[in-house]
């Protein structure tokens, strides 16, 4: 990844103080509904990327007292805030993944791969330490987003190097020869825009949404995708 998650007090930090934990309850909810809904029985789940870990601490209260779970992120701000939520069988660690001798039943990549400058090689070679995984891919393509000039934001803000929409998110995966099991879009907008202008806009989205998902995705944006995936 750019060195903006890198260093401690890094750039990523200074313009995300809180590394975004406030979501992590209402992310760790949609990814349980995703696994529960596909009845996927896991005893050990890791999380590349993981941030503050609090995703992977509110799962550890939503799972079975018998699975144990495993964060890891190269971000010395990152580690820092995490190793404060271990626990008996939730463990952090400042290491990249990919260089461990490690596997899992499960793979979280939460908005990651967006950051990284070769997806397509971090998303296989993430794909070698477990049979599935569950992405969640912010949908930063839409006709409101490209009109209003906003793709840029998500490249400053949040460090976003990579656009999808559902249909690229989707090929993306699918071309490194994982099998989507299952999707469903999060409304990150409607459950946690706070401002405004995000509000209103919150009317349409829900009215479209209801009419046409894909149609309303594709004109005002504020959707991710959280995909089920596994090897072929």
């Amino acid at each position: 990844m750019k060195n903006i998650y890198l260093e401690e007090n890094s750039e990523y930090k200074k313009n995300n103080p809180s590394w975004h934990v406030e979501d992590s309850p209402w992310k760790a909810q949609k990814i349980l509904e995703l696994i529960t809904k596909n009845n996927l029985q896991v005893n050990t789940v890791a999380e590349i990327g993981c941030g503050f870990g609090e995703i992977l601490n509110q799962l550890y209260f939503k799972f079975s007292n018998e699975v144990i779970f495993s964060g890891y992120d190269i971000s010395e701000d990152a580690y820092i805030e995490s190793i404060s939520r271990s626990k008996e069988r939730l463990q952090f660690y400042k290491e990249d993944l990919l260089q461990k001798n490690v596997y899992f039943d499960l793979l979280l990549m939460i908005d990651v791969f967006e950051h990284v400058d070769d997806y397509l090689g971090f998303i296989r070679a993430s794909m070698t330490k477990s049979n599935y995984c569950v992405f969640h891919i912010p949908l930063d393509l839409s006709i409101s987003s490209i009109a209003r000039g906003k793709l840029i934001d998500a490249r400053r803000s949040v460090g976003h190097i990579h656009y999808f929409s559902k249909e690229t998110a989707l090929a993306t995966i699918e071309h490194c020869n994982l099998e989507i099991i299952d999707y469903i879009y999060t409304d990150g907008a409607i459950s946690l825009g706070k401002k405004l202008k995000t509000r209103i806009l919150n009317i349409f989205r829900k009215l479209f949404f209801n009419l046409n998902k894909d149609f309303a995705v594709r004109l005002f944006g504020g959707y991710s995708l959280m995909v089920l995936a596994k090897k072929k």
